[in-house]
């Protein structure tokens, strides 16, 4: 999940842009700025989005913010989003291609490092997230491996009064347990072996700011006991030493396992988890907030291409194919895949469906397909980039049967080619152990 910035003319309280403030760039863009821009309303956005057109941009009405994105919107036969310098993008789109412009959009407003929402799940997330970032107390995130958990609690720091301190983050669960005391609390030079000069510890490395312990499911009980004590006293005790420190740090601990099942287990303390559990927030998988898959495509293809002689687009099928997949590995497979996609493009203008590979084979979510298919055809290396193309095909083909359910025409219709090309490539699959045998269409 990131989210983004917002024009700042935009009325939250109206729904719809000022009349006074509405710029040539509103006027001529309406299609694709007045369905997205409420998205963008949100206070934590204001201030961040000027708009051109063509080119042209309107004289400022006051100071924009300090990480504020200068975005051409361009009427184009070729969609496209590229960056044409230091917080500069272009958003050339058609009118066949609103629907993907206006995920760009939320994409190209994006803050780095922020979280990029649309779906109206995320956006009631962030919201809440943004009311507890008024206050100082513990933040639980829970949810599965590849959701977002840092970047919310990143958010969820900036929006602070203490954005200002440092975020200190560490994952709980890649440190060994001798070494994860000493990293959190400190230490005293000489206070166990190997300890040539003291250090401070995270603790104190985010003091008056904000610390993010990930995977806080993974620490050993012994130092739960400890974690404990620091944060009702608010002082660590380092290694080695006598006297405890006043510590002044924020606490958000995130897992992808559920605390109090933990606790029936024995593996979790309850006295640490009602500590930390002061205000729990679930963040849900990837596949149950399908609004937010276009816009983090998009953000991803700006990260990682959008640059001459890369893919700057990608294909409403490619984005149909996006959506109907299950994301067992939530934003980080989806990232996996927009690189894959990006790479298997190659200098292509567009990112289409032929280029998305998954990880696991395609499974609509909302009914069982009716075809099965297999990494790879049969008795094929399972290395080379040509079997991946076809898998590909294959993976795309499938979608497009069963979102047409299974009828010929509409299917070649949907992808551009014609039903023989169709038939031909059904046959194929056939053959490589693509597609059941007894399926039919």
């Amino acid at each position: 999940m990131r989210a983004a910035g917002t024009a700042k003319n935009f009325s939250q309280d109206e729904g719809k842009p000022n009349q006074r403030g509405l710029t040539g760039a509103r006027k001529s863009h309406s299609a694709l700025l007045d369905p997205t821009l409420p998205l963008l309303a949100q206070s934590w956005q204001q201030n961040r989005l000027e708009l051109g057109d063509h080119g042209n941009f309107a004289p400022r009405e006051g100071d924009l913010a300090a990480d504020s994105v200068a975005l051409n919107l361009v009427h184009a036969e070729n969609p496209a989003i590229t960056q044409t310098g230091a917080a500069r993008l272009t958003l050339a789109y058609s009118m066949p291609s609103l629907n993907q412009a206006r995920a760009a959009l939320i994409a190209c407003a994006a803050k780095e490092g922020a979280p990029i929402a649309a779906d109206r799940h995320s956006l009631a997330l962030l919201t809440l997230a943004e009311r507890i970032a008024a206050s100082n107390i513990p933040v639980l995130l829970e949810g599965p491996t590849g959701t977002g958990k840092e970047v919310i609690a990143r958010f969820v720091h900036s929006m602070s009064a203490r954005r200002n301190g440092p975020f200190v983050a560490v994952n709980c669960a890649a440190m060994p347990e001798a070494m994860l005391e000493a990293l959190l609390f400190g230490h005293r030079k000489g206070a166990f072996t190997g300890a040539g000069e003291a250090s401070e510890g995270l603790f104190r490395s985010a003091h008056r700011g904000t610390l993010l312990l990930d995977e806080i499911g993974e620490l050993p009980l012994s130092l739960q006991a400890k974690l404990l004590r620091t944060l009702q006293e608010g002082e660590v005790l380092p290694l080695g030493a006598t006297s405890p420190v006043k510590v002044d740090v924020r606490i958000i601990a995130a897992t992808n396992r559920t605390l109090a099942r933990e606790v029936e287990a024995g593996r979790f303390r309850e006295d640490l988890m009602y500590r930390l559990n002061v205000f729990p927030m679930a963040l849900s998988a990837l596949r149950e907030r399908r609004g937010d898959i276009a816009p983090l495509a998009f953000g991803m293809l700006l990260r990682h291409a959008a640059k001459p002689g890369m893919p700057c687009w990608i294909s409403g099928q490619a984005i149909a194919l996006l959506e109907t997949h299950a994301w067992p590995g939530n934003v980080r497979e989806l990232e996996n895949v927009i690189r894959r996609a990006i790479l298997l493009a190659g200098k292509e203008h567009c990112i289409g469906s032929e280029h998305i590979v998954f990880d696991q084979p395609v499974r609509s979510l909302d009914a069982e397909p009716c075809y099965t298919t297999t990494p790879t055809p049969a008795g094929a290396a399972s290395g080379s980039l040509s079997d991946v193309a076809f898998q590909s095909e294959a993976q795309a083909i499938l979608s497009a049967l069963d979102a047409n359910d299974g009828h010929r025409g509409r299917t070649a219709r949907s992808l551009g080619i014609s039903e023989r090309t169709l038939r031909y490539r059904l046959a194929s699959m056939r053959e490589c152990g693509l597609m059941a045998a007894g399926a039919e269409v």
